[in-house]
């Protein structure tokens, strides 16, 4: 199988022409295509998640039916294939949902962090976050703690793992000042927030498996796009969607460093409005201390796909560039595969199905062609595709909406930049 390319458009050039070179699939013809891969995962498994430790390895992670309710599995990606499937945490009172799901992550030596989410009586969305940690490569895990101290019964989740120097660190969207007032994960759906609004909070556990003090970051985001966090020489930087009182999304960053927490400050001015959570957060991948961010917006009636590349580790952002646009859906992911240029996938729909694409841009705002990796469907089954890197080349992996549906995991050859 080999790749053609979907288009091939700068930033600058008219939506129109792009939708014409679009139809024509100018270049790329000839570049090999992706390779499936045979997944652990068993039937009925889906809400993969793809990661890459720091010494170049690909993991990944997904949730499988058991008899009684869930397990939390995962494999290393080890020379073309994956490896031994193994258990991370499993229970019957999870809670399980196709945006806000678990995951398990490598952070250096034997050291690897997981975390879940466990209902909780009080509501269709009252949950928590649990998380544990293992040091000797996922053969045993510390009990699980949830890294909020408070037990109040609403939201804790869409969270994001890190390292940090003495164990893993999460980022989350806390409801404890929503007092329940209400939640939907539908973005056609109103909010009901007459208590209070979701926050965004940071914490986390030692290697011992304790729970590390928490701060609350931004007192005021949105219900229910993921987060998304990334590791740099001096600390950690998170992307998030925020909310204002006059209901712009916008997305946003904070860093930590050896000074704490930084405020956060807005990646790109999209001037978002939107009445309620559109279920569809940032992605964000580092190159030393060059960070990419990837997101969807709809700001001016229009879908896009955008990316912003920051030189700093976050804190000030370039100019954002266009990824594509029109019948988009989103649902990012980005890897960073150099300091120069960064490569972003997306859900998008032009004929009535969905298909995951992917496309390099250079750190100068150059888009290269976008490639179609494989087609799915738009349903919220459907779940987020994932994107990391494998070497030289990139992983994918994504939920077949099926009877049963299944984990399907693929590699594709980095496009030229």
């Amino acid at each position: 199988m080999t790749f053609c390319a979907l288009r091939h458009a700068t930033p600058a050039r008219p939506f129109a022409l792009a939708l014409l070179l679009a139809a024509i699939a100018v270049a790329g013809c000839g570049q090999r295509g992706p390779a499936l891969l045979e997944t652990p995962a068993a039937p009925g498994a889906s809400l993969p998640r793809l990661s890459t430790d720091p010494a170049g390895v690909a993991w990944l992670s997904w949730v499988e039916p058991t008899e009684h309710g869930h397990a939390l599995r995962f494999a290393r990606f080890e020379e073309n294939a994956w490896g031994i499937a193994r258990t991370a945490a499993e229970g019957d009172d999870w809670f399980v949902n196709w945006a806000d799901f678990p995951s398990v992550v490598h952070l250096g030596e034997d050291r690897l962090a997981a975390h879940w989410l466990r209902k909780v009586e009080g509501g269709t969305y009252a949950y928590h976050l649990l998380m544990a940690v293992s040091t000797d490569g996922g053969q045993h895990w510390s009990a699980p703690v949830t890294p909020h101290a408070e037990a109040s019964a609403t939201e804790h989740g869409f969270a994001s793992l890190f390292a940090l120097p003495g164990g893993a660190g999460a980022v989350w969207l806390d409801g404890r000042n929503t007092a329940g007032a209400g939640h939907s994960d539908a973005h056609e759906d109103e909010h009901a927030h007459g208590h209070g609004a979701m926050s965004l909070r940071a914490g986390g556990l030692d290697w011992s498996g304790d729970r590390l003090p928490e701060t609350e970051l931004d007192p005021m985001t949105c219900d229910c796009c993921p987060t998304a966090a990334g590791n740099l020489p001096d600390g950690v930087v998170i992307v998030y969607r925020d909310r204002s009182p006059a209901e712009i999304r916008d997305i946003r960053a904070a860093t930590l460093g050896p000074g704490g927490w930084s405020t956060p400050v807005l990646v790109s001015d999209d001037g978002w409005e939107m009445p309620a959570c559109p279920v569809n957060g940032p992605a964000v991948a580092t190159h030393g201390q060059r960070v990419a961010a990837a997101w969807f917006t709809a700001a001016a009636g229009t879908p896009r796909v955008k990316l912003a590349f920051s030189m700093d580790g976050g804190r000030h952002w370039d100019p954002p560039v266009e990824i594509a646009a029109g019948a988009v859906l989103g649902r990012v992911a980005v890897v960073m595969p150099d300091a120069d240029s960064a490569v972003v996938s997306w859900l998008e729909q032009p004929r009535g199905r969905a298909e995951i694409r992917f496309r390099r841009v250079s750190a100068g705002g150059n888009a290269g062609s976008a490639y179609k990796l494989a087609t799915t469907v738009a349903a919220r089954s459907s779940g987020f595709p994932q994107m990391t890197l494998a070497g030289n080349r990139l992983l994918f992996a994504w939920t077949a909406v099926g009877d049963p549906a299944t984990v399907r995991t693929a590699t594709a050859p980095l496009p030229k930049p």
